[in-house]
């Protein structure tokens, strides 16, 4: 019985984000380069790597659950079509 209960509770979940997926992979990498100019002071360093060059980590830095006070404050005043964009210029080897 207890596998039902967690199967009950997670397979929603998985569908919740298999359905949110698509909707972070329509970031415009065009759109993103115009919107790094808070990012190009450390991303933007020659030869330097986006660790995490995906639209969670942004999301996980204007949550919280990713500790850096400065991606916070700049993450804070982004939406989500903003973090896709963002995220699909890095991703795509922009700023590097």
């Amino acid at each position: 019985m207890k596998l039902f209960h967690v199967l009950a509770a997670c397979v929603p979940a998985a569908l919740l984000a298999g359905l949110a997926a698509p909707l972070w992979a329509e970031g415009n990498p065009a759109a993103g380069k115009q919107k790094t100019w808070t990012c190009e002071g450390c991303h933007g360093i020659p030869d330097y790597r986006t660790a995490y060059p995906d639209v969670k980590a942004l999301q996980d830095y204007k949550s919280g659950a990713r500790k850096n006070t400065t991606m916070r404050a700049i993450a804070a005043r982004l939406s989500d079509q903003d973090m896709a964009d963002i995220a699909a210029y890095y991703a795509g080897g922009g700023g590097n």
